[in-house]
């Protein structure tokens, strides 16, 4: 994925990320558990930081780039949908199965970060 690509799709997620946080803050409050809460806002903090990371790749591409680092940026978008994503869904229909997927977003993150790592370690020095 270009970096350009990454810089939209990190802007778009950070735009969700902080209207979801909003809406929590105001619109669920009334709504929600304090439980359900505390979920909505560990999505929307996941959804945040690894948002900075799609950033953080798209300015590391121009240095390492290369196939693992490329990869990176669709495996944390994958986590970010998987992760955070099911929690929102999870939280709104109360369909406490989709706890079951959230793993799977994490797991993203872990490869995601794991081949940045790789790309760093990896690629030779100009």
């Amino acid at each position: 994925m270009s970096d350009r690509r990454l810089v939209v799709f990190a802007a778009l997620n950070l735009i969700i990320a902080v209207g979801a946080g909003a809406f929590g803050s105001h619109g669920l409050r009334q709504i929600l558990s304090a439980g359900d809460l505390e979920i909505w806002h560990i999505a929307v903090l996941y959804q945040m930081v690894h948002a900075l990371g799609l950033l953080a790749i798209a300015s590391l591409l121009p240095r390492f780039d290369c196939r693992a680092l490329r990869l990176a940026g669709p495996v944390m978008l994958g986590g970010i949908a998987f992760f955070s994503g099911s929690l929102y869904v999870l939280v709104l229909t109360n369909t406490r199965i989709l706890g079951a997927i959230t793993p799977i977003g994490g797991t993203l993150f872990l490869i995601a970060w794991g081949l940045v790592a790789w790309a760093a370690l990896r690629t030779p020095r100009a």
